[in-house]
């Protein structure tokens, strides 16, 4: 049983532990240092065409739309082997290979790998052949009404003729026709908004004197992934939303099985920390998405795929289908467009907000909104600190007001210890009766603690997971919100003309954050217990080497917090002993 007599200091000592607990964990197991993003190949190295028919697309197997049988994959076709149609907006460059018609080549032109922008700009989709293939494919399988399985269906070796514009633009689509010259005539426009969604219209026209079943399919082929990072409360890999539900595979379990999800509408692609390839197919249509992984020339492949409803095609009959394909940044507002403008469902779900998401949302939304008006993203965060404040204000006055009249209680307490310090159970019932009399909770000075956890963790995930925050900068050294403190105490914060190891950057923000800590420490009561007040004492500083390898905008936000704590505790500290005076006079 928790003795009274040191109620208030356990109880803080115990919700302290248990932050640090958690934040210890946090950095163990959650906070490794990412993989460095694997430099994308510019070139082809030599190789040469490989004639076989292509084999990457969804099969049948029986005429049921979404298994995948994934035989040997073609490989090794040369970047130069075909004409290309250059990709040119404000956000995407990039081209079309004719043969096969893949979408294959993007780079995101307003993000680059370095903070300094010295570096290149983000390669997202890499042609086949290269050791780190990352593309998407569309097309039709089908057969006839017969049974007879179709012939020259377009595939990544079919020679598309292009017709008119040879320049993807958002004001210019481009127009792919290709014969088979049995009958068949497929016509495919690919045109690209403003963003980063590519519309994908595919129309087949049976002038044969055959009926046609098609199947349209979208797949989305990723080779082995090195780059994973290794955060806990980040998921990368395959993603989607199907059925109602948040889909969400580990690469790893592609190695064991596939995944097969069967909905009404949805998306499904590939998501890393920031950027996402999405395939939006239709979303009044039955489909099945297949999620699956094969090894070919010694090399793993994961693919994300789906096959939409059979489309009959008597003779004389002209049909199309519209898919949709997502390839850029994880931008939340602009995900939240597409929900509207294509009726995608829970599409900002590819953002991972986590368990959290009722509260981290609604902080990026005000964060993001207060940087429009402030112009910076830290002045944000001292913004929402203040919000959240005025939010909880009622609760933590309370809080502290019952912390002040425990600092006054402290020399009546003592004086009760000494009284009856050999009958444990009378000094327990004499506190009691004590607490009673003044109107106090020893419980109540865990409250703020218990108050900010749930906002810090919300906090840190915004920081962490929005690319928003991916290199913003606030005022002086820190130039990235989203990492940690770059300065450390140890080279006197660069001063010094030598680097330090990242276990030794403890930076100046951090410092100020334990300094800010310990203040606040000295406004509330003094443990009685000499070893609990050396912990207490020792706090600081484990949270100032703990915190530093945190993301500079939460270390920030807490030493923020903690002065707005430090003033606030002191004004209720000045009223309760004003009120203590005038009582005593009175």
């Amino acid at each position: 049983m928790q003795q009274p007599d040191s109620g208030n200091t356990k109880n803080m000592i115990l919700a302290m532990g248990l932050t640090m607990a958690i934040l210890v964990g946090w950095s163990v197991f959650f906070d490794q240092p990412p993989v460095a993003p694997v430099q994308t190949e510019q070139t082809q190295s030599s190789g040469t065409d490989v004639s076989a028919p292509n084999t990457a697309k969804p099969n049948l197997n029986g005429m049921t739309p979404g298994t995948a049988s994934v035989p040997t994959m073609t490989s090794g076709i040369s970047l130069k082997d075909s004409k290309r149609l250059r990709i040119e907006t404000a956000k995407l460059s990039g081209s079309i290979r004719l043969k096969g018609a893949r979408l294959d080549d993007l780079t995101l032109t307003q993000y680059n790998e370095a903070l300094d922008d010295s570096g290149d700009n983000i390669k997202l989709l890499v042609q086949d052949g290269l050791s780190n293939a990352y593309f998407a494919d569309f097309g039709w399988l089908g057969q006839t009404q017969a049974g007879t399985p179709l012939s020259l269906l377009p595939d990544a070796n079919t020679n598309w003729q292009v017709r008119g514009n040879e320049v993807l633009t958002p004001t210019t689509p481009i127009i792919l026709t290709f014969s088979t010259g049995t009958g068949v005539i497929f016509e495919r426009e690919i045109a690209v908004d403003d963003n980063y969604v590519f519309t994908i219209k595919d129309t087949v026209s049976n002038t044969g004197p055959s009926s046609l079943n098609l199947y349209s399919y979208g797949m989305i082929s990723r080779n082995e992934v090195q780059d994973v990072s290794s955060f806990f409360i980040l998921h990368e890999g395959p993603i989607g939303y199907l059925g109602d539900k948040l889909i969400e595979h580990k690469y790893d379990d592609l190695d064991e099985k596939q995944q097969v999800h069967n909905s009404v509408g949805g998306w499904a692609g590939l998501t890393d920390k920031y950027w996402l390839t999405a395939l939006l197919p239709p979303q009044d249509q039955n489909i099945k998405t297949t999620y699956r992984q094969s090894i070919e020339n010694n090399t793993k492949r994961y693919f994300t795929d789906y096959v939409g409803p059979a489309i009959s095609l008597s003779p004389g009959e002209t049909k199309s289908y519209t898919n949709h394909f997502y390839a850029g940044a994880k931008i939340l507002d602009l995900l939240d467009s597409y929900e509207e403008k294509l009726g995608v469902k829970h599409f900002d779900l590819a953002v991972d907000f986590g368990w959290f998401y009722f509260l981290t949302k609604p902080i990026f939304h005000v964060l993001n909104m207060a940087k429009d008006y402030l112009g910076n993203f830290g002045l944000a965060i001292l913004l929402l600190t203040v919000i959240l404040k005025l939010l909880f204000f009622p609760l933590a006055n309370k809080s502290y007001r019952s912390m002040a009249r425990m600092k006054q209680l402290q020399p009546k307490m003592a004086k009760l210890k000494e009284q009856h310090k050999d009958d444990r159970m009378a000094m327990n019932q004499a506190l009691m009766d004590l607490y009673k009399k003044e109107k106090v909770n020893p419980m109540a000075g865990c409250l703020p603690m218990i108050i900010q956890i749930p906002v810090f963790f919300a906090l840190y995930k915004v920081l962490f997971v929005s690319i928003e925050m991916r290199h913003a900068p606030f005022y002086g050294w820190i130039q990235d919100l989203s990492a940690p403190d770059p300065t450390s105490i140890f080279n006197l914060f660069g001063l010094l003309p030598y680097d330090v190891p990242s276990f030794l950057l403890i930076g100046a923000w951090p410092l100020i954050m334990g300094a800010t800590m310990f203040m606040q420490q000295r406004l509330n009561p003094t443990p009685q217990d000499p070893i609990q007040e050396k912990m207490f004492m020792l706090m600081p500083v484990v949270f100032t080497v703990m915190l530093a390898s945190f993301p500079a905008g939460l270390v920030i936000y807490w030493a923020w917090n903690n002065t707005l704590t430090i003033a606030q505790q002191w004004t209720i500290m000045r009223m309760e002993s004003k009120r203590k005076k005038n009582q005593t006079q009175g």
